[in-house]
């Protein structure tokens, strides 16, 4: 069955494509109810939906901008459908996103960031160079820059340690990327970095990488 990738303002969001977003996301655990989704429609710039035929099977609320000059893609709310058929939903997904980031910077590198909480999440992060934080790796002046930018980005500037990249005692959601699937494998010292989170309510883990100029003209990322 045919893909169908949209990208559109979230402002142009339509009470029933929020309904529909909602209802996907219904059986989790992560409270992306019709409210919740509305509000976060008004925060972000960009939503990118992926339909398999007539069935939403992701969405992802985003922004591309540039944080002190540098280009970079914010995933802020997103979710795929967890099914055995996740990673192809979510390369479809991202690969409409760098479509749009090729546009917005070309012949520039791409900083992508977002907030995780399960280690089947590292996944969107694949192709990408540098991806911090990651394990055994010391971390850079800059890379903790990095952290705190995208800290504050995500409006949690006050809870988040830049040495281990984690955001813990927030007392309210926030927004992070939730994937997952059941043929979705992750390295243990990957997944080992969520481990202290142990799955407290809006604790969350930062992660970001690059998306190299030649890459994305090269469409060599998402599909």
């Amino acid at each position: 069955m045919s893909f169908i990738l949209e990208t559109k303002d979230a402002a142009q969001l339509s009470d029933s494509e929020i309904e529909e977003m909602a209802n996907l996301a219904a059986h989790t655990q992560d409270k992306f109810d019709v409210g919740y989704l509305s509000k976060q429609a008004e925060e972000w710039v960009l939503v990118t939906r992926c339909h398999e035929g007539s069935k939403l099977r992701a969405w992802c609320l985003y922004s591309l901008e540039r944080i002190g000059g540098t280009p970079a893609m914010i995933l802020g709310l997103g979710y795929v459908e967890c099914n055995s058929k996740s990673e192809i939903y979510l390369k479809h997904l991202l690969g409409d996103q760098y479509r749009k980031a090729l546009l917005a910077f070309p012949d520039e590198d791409v900083l992508v960031g977002t907030k995780v909480v399960k280690p089947e999440s590292f996944k969107i992060f694949t192709g990408l160079h540098d991806i911090i934080p990651a394990p055994g790796h010391k971390l850079t002046g800059e890379e903790r820059a990095w952290c705190r930018r995208l800290a504050k980005r995500f409006n949690r500037e006050s809870f988040v340690d830049d040495r281990t990249f984690l955001i813990t005692g927030a007392d309210d959601l926030g927004v992070f990327f939730d994937f997952c699937g059941p043929k979705v494998t992750v390295d243990s010292h990957i997944a080992a970095q969520l481990k202290p989170l142990k799955n407290k309510p809006n604790d969350a883990l930062i992660v970001c990488g690059w998306a190299m100029a030649e890459d994305l003209a090269a469409n060599k990322l998402g599909l």
